[in-house]
């Protein structure tokens, strides 16, 4: 960006190497069972497929969320819509992209998060900031449950 262009929207991206599988690094994040244990704390509903809807209920924060699954490219890519405060979209949506590298013989998984976008106003920098501790949380908490059996989340944020 330009020092003189005006900064008109927010976002972010936040990434994370897990050692275990692109096919099970991608299944944690598109299989809600997997996902309920350790990032959606009050649970998840509904398998991550082009065009479904599914719920994200968290009991830290009020829910439970609708989650719009607008691409799926297994196990390489997932695109999803949920509800942003501040965004820039017509409709109140954010983009949120997942993508899934293998690396090294697929031992390793290097997990990419994209969320898009919000005002660039105080309270969209707020809202921003805010989702991406949430999406490095998740990436964190995901390792610890792939990697170690141990649920990061739980009691974390009440």
């Amino acid at each position: 960006m330009e020092p003189h262009e005006e900064l008109r929207e927010l976002s972010f991206t936040v990434s994370g190497i897990i050692s275990k599988s692109i096919r099970q690094v991608y299944e944690a994040v598109a299989d809600p069972e997997q996902l309920s244990h350790y990032f959606t704390t009050g649970g998840a509903v509904g398998h991550m497929e082009n065009g479904a809807t599914v719920t994200w209920d968290f009991h830290d924060f009020p829910g439970p969320f609708p989650v719009k699954i607008v691409e799926v490219e297994e196990p390489k890519r997932i695109v999803l819509q949920w509800g942003g405060q501040q965004s820039t979209a017509a409709d109140g949506m954010n983009t949120v992209t997942f993508e899934f590298a293998s690396l090294e013989d697929s031992t390793r998984t290097k997990v990419t998060i994209s969320e898009a976008s919000w005002v660039a106003t105080s309270e969209g920098a707020k809202a921003a900031f805010g989702n991406c501790e949430g999406w490095t949380g998740m990436l964190a908490a995901m390792k610890a449950w792939l990697e170690y059996g141990i649920n990061l989340r739980e009691g974390f944020y009440k």
